[in-house]
């Protein structure tokens, strides 16, 4: 009977947590190592968790770690037992062989409290379907979310306290403090939009809009193109418009420098021949992932990056195509309300995933009115919600698509009309149409 209530016991491993935080007694220089991988709630008996978040304490305030000083502070936090802590200590340190294998005990406790987080999600889950309490799609969509929260360490939510975001902070600044690149964020290849936006950040939703033609998905292309290459991270391109061929045919004209029309029509001579096949090399290299399914929801790409390792960028084309978690769209549906649910299920995304998201959206036809066709937040088609939840809007204006014998040929701007991470205003680009693609101008010509 001692035996089956033993094997109900959640997994765990006594002698790997105990061989843990005897390593960490013996020899203080294996802590900061052990801190780093583990949490106090990884180890399972209460008693070891105790004498953990002891040494967690005392190494967030630099204390010196050694078995009289975690005894005395185990005191002043109250978790000190009159008749066992001393012999437990003692009897940690004397049971561990040797601190040297210290990597392999945090393992094997990583990997049963790993099991435990698991067996309690799964039944939590057969608790929502037992209870009934969502339809199948609202707990499939639980479970992946749990699931990808485990995959990725983290806890599903709950509260935090200020001082391990400060952790993460720090780490982060020291990140930014030790790399090279001007901008914090990912580079969109274009550097006067680069420094405007500081980069494309973790965890930012944006917004890139235009009129039809300007160049929204260029300009999506060039940016995806530059992240696969640079980056070194998954990029991922959700295409609910233009079909695979479509975009690789863009991709290779604006990496290969061959005309996008002589692409169109196969009349390529042995030059371009060539050109094409550099390109196509470089471009398989890249891990740049498409998918031009055109009827999918926020939830769908969610749960398709979420499987994608070490992802970077996700860029989707475009808003209005995207239908609701809902399902299929009811006739009479209120169309701005859907598209506030996507823009929100989109920021909430760009969080979880951790990636930024570049979401593409058309504009209404407020500029084609107005003698200033510069366009402006309020154009936003089906607007409010999208501008509250995106971190950055862009929008693209070219002149010379409204005025045929405008001065200035092929010259675009790209207006930030929106920015959390610092000011607003417009940069000029390049345009060159027949290879559909942006670039930055190059100034120097201009002085000379």
């Amino acid at each position: 009977m001692d035996e089956e209530l033993l094997l109900r016991q959640m997994p765990h491993s006594v002698e790997a947590e105990q061989s843990v935080l005897g390593s960490m007694l013996i020899d203080a220089r294996c802590v900061p190592a052990v801190i780093e991988a583990l949490k106090p709630e990884d180890f399972y008996l209460r008693q070891n968790r105790e004498i953990y978040e002891t040494i967690y304490a005392m190494f967030n305030y630099s204390l010196t770690i050694d078995p009289v000083t975690v005894l005395d502070q185990m005191k002043q936090a109250g978790v000190y037992d009159e008749n066992t802590s001393r012999s437990y200590i003692l009897q940690l340190m004397e049971i561990t062989p040797t601190a040297a294998n210290i990597k392999e005990y945090v393992a094997i406790v990583k990997d049963k409290s790993l099991l435990r987080r698991i067996a309690q999600t799964a039944g939590d889950l057969t608790a929502m379907v037992r209870e009934g309490s969502g339809t199948a799609q609202e707990v499939l969509e639980a479970a992946e979310q749990r699931i990808y929260a485990i995959r990725q360490g983290r806890a599903s939510q709950g509260l935090e306290h200020i001082s391990t975001v400060i952790l993460g902070v720090y780490d982060r600044l020291a990140e930014l403090a030790a790399s090279d690149s001007a901008v914090p964020g990912l580079s969109t290849g274009l550097p006067d939009v680069d420094m405007a936006i500081s980069g494309l950040n973790k965890s930012d939703l944006i917004l890139l809009a235009a009129r039809p033609g300007m160049g929204k998905t260029s300009m999506a292309l060039n940016i995806l193109l530059h992240a696969g290459k640079f980056s070194g991270k998954a990029v991922v391109f959700f295409s609910l418009e233009m079909s695979r061929e479509q975009l690789a045919m863009r991709l290779i004209s604006g990496e290969s420098f061959v005309d996008n029309k002589k692409l169109v029509t196969g009349k390529l001579n042995d030059e371009d021949w060539e050109r094409i096949a550099a390109a196509s090399a470089a471009l398989n290299k890249t891990q740049i992932l498409i998918d031009d399914n055109p009827a999918l929801s926020v939830a769908d790409m969610n749960a398709k990056c979420r499987r994608v390792d070490n992802l970077g960028l996700v860029v989707i084309d475009y808003l209005q195509l995207m239908t609701s978690a809902g399902g299929a769209q009811k006739s009479g549906e209120n169309r701005q309300q859907v598209v506030s649910d996507i823009s929100r299920a989109l920021k909430i995304m760009a969080k979880e995933l951790n990636v930024p998201v570049i979401c593409l959206s058309q504009l209404s036809r407020g500029p084609e009115s107005r003698q200033n066709k510069r366009p402006m937040l309020s154009d936003l088609r089906e607007s409010g919600a999208i501008e509250q939840d995106a971190d950055i809007v862009m929008f693209l204006y070219r002149d010379d698509y409204y005025n045929e014998d405008s001065d200035t040929h092929n010259l675009a701007e790209c207006i930030i009309a929106k920015n959390r991470h610092g000011e607003t205003g417009t940069v000029e680009l390049q345009w060159l149409p027949e290879y559909t693609t942006f670039s930055s101008i190059d100034r120097r010509h201009q002085e000379s």
